[in-house]
């Protein structure tokens, strides 16, 4: 099978498999505030990952690109909602476009549609510097994605099956490009150890990828005559990676991302420790089934509905949002407990 044709494959499998809440959310409450002492016109969305300022906490994830051209208009699409909502944007692993070139326009649509927004590049951890460089030129990127998706590779019958000397690449591009890199998990969790790795060789900004969203070893095993069905239930949830990374590596920029779908998602990752939230699947969903218009509606609602649940909260900034009071309960708990992470201190800042 061709790279495109797999590219086009995963799409598919993604929008059939689905999303089924099992991103540990909802062992998160908050503590309700009787005098938030606020208002709902003074909230403030803006956040940081690294360097970088963003408008919004969320953005659009990784999704596609290098399947010619139903990847290039799938691109196009979610540019166009990114330009319209002020949103960063990552796209999808750029290798089929360095191995051939003819898959350039599927990625460079996404700069073409947005010139000024902030997009993300993004490569597999195999990536040379120079290939880490082309992958930014391709599409003037302000930063790049490395994703880490062993469990992916490890599943899709023509993957990977060596995976040795990641972190040591990851720290020479890191040092040989000039915009900040992004290590990004694809679905399974990032737990403290690896967080403290990456940070070690200069990453600072991390996307835990948690497990409860699109799942890529139901996607691969799907084209398995034999599955490998014990990966299927793999992983750390989103709820307590972004917990256990946040709690672990202090200064970390800390994307959560992994089954994202309402506003309370949000809300509740932010209250974890995350600066910012993507969103995939939920897009993806929306635009084939709905179209632009509808992602874009989908975009407005999250950030209206953000807004008040700030605004109760006594939350006015991102920032302020992070320390506001939650109790942790179910999978959750236990899972950070057992990690030796407290529970307690969430629950009585």
């Amino acid at each position: 099978m061709s790279r495109a044709q797999r590219k086009i494959d995963h799409i598919q499998h993604a929008l059939n498999t689905g999303q089924h809440r099992l991103h540990g959310l909802d062992d998160i409450s908050f503590v309700h505030n009787s005098l938030p002492n606020l208002r709902v016109d003074k909230i403030d969305l803006n956040t940081q990952i690294g360097e970088l300022s963003l408008s919004s906490p969320i953005f659009i994830n990784a999704m596609t690109g290098g399947g010619g051209v139903e990847t290039e208009n799938i691109n196009r699409s979610l540019a166009q909602v990114a330009r319209e909502c002020d949103l960063a944007m990552a796209v999808g692993s750029q290798m089929a476009a360095i191995k051939d070139p003819v898959e350039r326009q599927s990625y460079a649509v996404v700069r073409q549609e947005n010139p000024t927004g902030v997009v993300f590049a993004n490569l597999g951890s195999e990536a040379t510097v120079e290939q880490a460089q082309q992958a930014v030129d391709m599409i003037e990127a302000n930063g790049l994605q490395v994703h880490l998706n062993v469990i992916q590779e490890l599943v899709m019958p023509e993957g990977d099956r060596d995976f040795t000397g990641a972190l040591r690449r990851i720290e020479q591009i890191v040092k040989g490009i000039s915009v900040p890199v992004i290590v990004k998990e694809v679905g399974f969790g990032m737990n403290n150890k690896v967080a403290k790795q990456l940070r070690e060789v200069g990453v600072n900004i991390l996307d835990i990828g948690g497990y409860g969203g699109t799942n890529f070893s139901r996607i691969e095993n799907e084209r398995r005559e034999k599955q490998f069905s014990f990966f299927n239930e793999w992983g750390i949830s989103t709820a307590a990676s972004i917990a256990e990374v946040c709690q672990a590596e202090k200064g970390l920029s800390v994307i959560g991302s992994g089954g994202i779908q309402t506003t309370v998602d949000v809300a509740k990752s932010v209250a974890l420790g995350a600066s910012a939230v993507a969103m995939a699947g939920r897009f993806l969903s929306i635009l084939v089934n709905e179209g632009v218009d509808h992602v874009i509606q989908e975009v407005n609602d999250v950030h209206e509905e953000l807004r008040f649940m700030m605004t109760a909260l006594g939350a006015p900034s991102v920032a302020a949002l992070q320390k506001t009071p939650v109790v942790i309960s179910g999978q959750t708990h236990h899972w950070l407990t057992e990690k030796g992470i407290s529970t307690a201190y969430y629950a009585q800042r």
